[in-house]
């Protein structure tokens, strides 16, 4: 493979959920070969709470190199979804890659899962990954080297992963099981179709919030190093790589990457392993 194949260069990403966190840094690992991004999120206006929006990561994008394009999109919403890609396609000419990153989480047991949030994580997870993937493919089946990537577990189906959190390891298995089902169904017509799943917490604004807070955080790695797997997946040959439930470090490991501990937050501390692991 060329060094010229190893690039995204004037490839079209379109990533959901890319206005922070994971989804951000695969985009800005992109931009840096020249990518254009589709930043396709909720986050418009500053949150209290949350760093960034699709306006500031599209400004990040561009300062490192790539074009970017803020679309508003709840990925709830088939017209919202139908509506990005269409102004993607426009702008950009075509789709050669979706990254399925958006993702709603809720960990609780049965009972105390309120049913709007069982609701919410279905919705976006499964469902969200779904449609995306379904307005995509008419793009990406005309692409040269087209790839969907959902950042989604390994198809773990052990009992100790659901009982926790039934609800949310049911929706983020509903995204792996798209990798499962679609990969095969597209195998033929060369849509590359796999899933990426961190080894180790991974230091976002979830984890800050949701996850236990600096202390777990400082136990993760950054979101770089599930960027640059992304990125050493998203340029391997279509029609040998897919229906792989990939692990960061192992992707990385097999890339030549000798040192992972330039990803860890605070390096040389035990890292705090992830979910389905």
């Amino acid at each position: 493979m060329t060094e010229n194949a190893r690039s995204l260069a004037g490839k079209t990403l379109f990533i959901t959920g890319a206005s922070r966190g994971i989804g951000k840094a695969i985009a800005l690992r992109a931009a840096r070969d020249g990518a254009n991004i589709v930043v396709a999120a909720k986050t418009v206006q500053p949150h209290p709470q949350l760093p960034g929006t699709i306006h500031s990561a599209v400004e990040e994008i561009e300062a490192a190199g790539g074009s970017g394009l803020a679309c508003a999109v709840d990925i709830r919403f088939e017209d919202q979804v139908h509506e990005a890609v269409r102004q993607a396609v426009a702008q950009f000419g075509g789709i050669d890659v979706l990254v399925n990153n958006a993702s709603a989480i809720y960990l609780a047991g049965t009972q105390d899962t309120p049913m709007k949030r069982f609701d919410l994580m279905h919705a976006v997870n499964v469902r969200g990954t779904f449609l995306a993937s379904q307005q995509c493919l008419p793009y990406l089946l005309r692409a040269a080297n087209p790839h969907i990537l959902n950042i989604a577990p390994p198809l773990n189906m052990e009992a100790r992963w659901f009982a926790p959190h039934v609800a949310y390891t049911m929706s983020k298995y509903g995204m792996s099981q798209c990798v499962l089902g679609m990969a095969e169904e597209f195998r033929d017509r060369a849509v590359a179709v796999n899933a990426l799943w961190p080894r180790t917490v991974i230091a976002t604004a979830a984890v800050v919030n949701l996850l236990g807070g600096e202390p777990a955080a400082r136990r993760g790695r950054r979101p770089e190093i599930m960027a640059d797997a992304a990125h050493a997946i998203l340029v391997r040959d279509c029609r040998s790589c897919s229906g792989n439930f990939f692990i960061d470090d192992d992707v990385l490991r097999a890339a030549g990457c000798t040192d992972l501990n330039r990803y860890a937050v605070e390096p040389g501390t035990e890292l705090l392993p992830d979910f389905f692991i």
